[in-house]
């Protein structure tokens, strides 16, 4: 029998508005006891049921995988992971002749919180943050088989990164799948055209930082003629749209060596001239206080999460500014400065103030042209808001 979470008075609101978290402040009592990842049924105060989903301990208490009386069924999870696929076939994702990458799962936008999915042409890569998902690993492979047949190559499982350690999980990276003959740990990728080795073993995330996608075409379009910096290149992503769309020279920087050593090879895969492009190995906010002012016309300013929870707020609100008032203060005039924030607790308006008082500070007269955000295969769920966690802004600086 299904352990019953029962929540306190007045606090179904959000499940009743199709939000898929129970917070541990909500409960008033657990029926039961259940392991973490178990499923259990949340019932509001006076019995009604309002969904099921993952138990699992901390302030995130359930992820909801179905709404009201509904239980997930036996092909819950195929008919789940196939509306997300039909959803990237109908944007035009799977199948194009210039594309074979994007995210296939994206958490609680895709009716799944706590699991990532991301297609590198033909092999998933799958990342559980919660427990349940965890433990659903093997049926979510088996739904990947299902919906993609023989186009898929291979399932990968990184969540030694991401799934809970307090939970005792056993976490070590590997195949979950690997079709006959499959071996490789590295592939080569078409975005927009543009080609990318992403190795899903060593590489961040998942491998390759697919939020970025139409960001990176966006660069690609204001770079013919202009000298271009990319700060926390990464693989150097929006270095290869700006060599590609005629930037005269672009200069990659970032602290990694494993990172700046991909950057080489996409640089070199793509056929670019060695000459156009330098990658230095570097602290980028360092790299940036030595530039001389005005050396660069366009500049990408994409740092890694400065804030993964609200306590480290405040800090990463003042390290946005001080990074992008040395960047606007540097920027040549007519240039652009595309700035960028990946931090879910950093809201736009946030940013946009923090970003508002670097410019301040620098003196300088500043244009917002755009407000950026992530592509359609990271969906925003209506109902949970919290999705919507990259945002950036296309500076223009006189």
């Amino acid at each position: 029998m299904m352990v019953s979470v029962i929540l306190r008075p007045h606090r179904d609101e959000s499940l009743l508005r199709f939000h898929p978290w129970v917070f541990s402040g909500a409960i008033a009592q657990i029926d039961g006891s259940p392991a973490e990842g178990d499923l259990v049924q949340v019932l509001s105060h006076d019995g009604r049921p309002l969904g099921c989903g993952h138990y699992q301990i901390g302030s995130i208490a359930v992820r909801i995988l179905c709404f009201g009386d509904v239980l997930p069924g036996a092909d819950f999870w195929t008919e789940r992971i196939g509306a997300a696929f039909r959803m990237r076939c109908a944007f035009g994702l799977h199948g194009g002749a210039g594309t074979t990458c994007y995210r296939l799962v994206h958490g609680e936008g895709d009716g799944l919180p706590g699991l990532i999915i991301d297609w590198y042409d033909g092999v998933c890569v799958l990342q559980a943050h919660s427990v349940g998902m965890f433990r659903s690993r093997e049926a979510i492979c088996e739904a990947l088989k299902s919906v993609y047949g023989d186009a898929l190559k291979a399932v990968y499982d990184k969540s030694s990164g991401t799934a809970p350690f307090k939970a005792g999980l056993d976490l070590h990276d590997g195949y979950l799948y690997r079709a006959s003959g499959f071996s490789s740990d590295e592939g080569i990728v078409l975005e927009n055209g543009k080609r990318f080795y992403v190795n899903w073993n060593e590489g961040q995330k998942t491998g390759f930082f697919l939020d970025q996608r139409e960001n990176r075409a966006a660069v690609g379009r204001l770079s013919a003629g202009r000298n271009v910096l990319n700060l926390f290149c990464y693989t150097g992503g929006f270095s290869i749209y700006a060599l590609a769309e005629g930037a005269m020279h672009v200069d990659s920087v970032d602290s990694s060596r494993k990172a700046m050593d991909m950057v080489d090879r996409n640089v070199a895969l793509n056929g670019f001239a060695p000459e156009r492009h330098t990658s230095v190995c570097a602290d980028a906010l360092e790299f940036l206080r030595d530039v001389p002012a005005g050396k660069y016309d366009l500049m990408i300013v994409d740092p890694p999460a400065f804030a993964k929870h609200r306590g480290a707020l405040k800090n990463a609100l003042r390290a946005y500014q001080r990074l992008n008032a040395a960047a606007i203060s540097k920027v040549a005039p007519g240039g652009f400065v595309f700035t960028f924030s990946c931090s879910q607790v950093v809201d736009k308006e946030a940013f946009a103030l923090a970003v508002f008082s670097a410019a301040a500070e620098t003196g300088r007269r500043v244009r917002i042209l755009d407000r950026l955000n992530q592509p359609a295969d990271h969906a925003v769920n209506i109902y949970h808001p919290e999705g919507e966690y990259l945002k950036g802004l296309l500076l223009y600086v006189e």
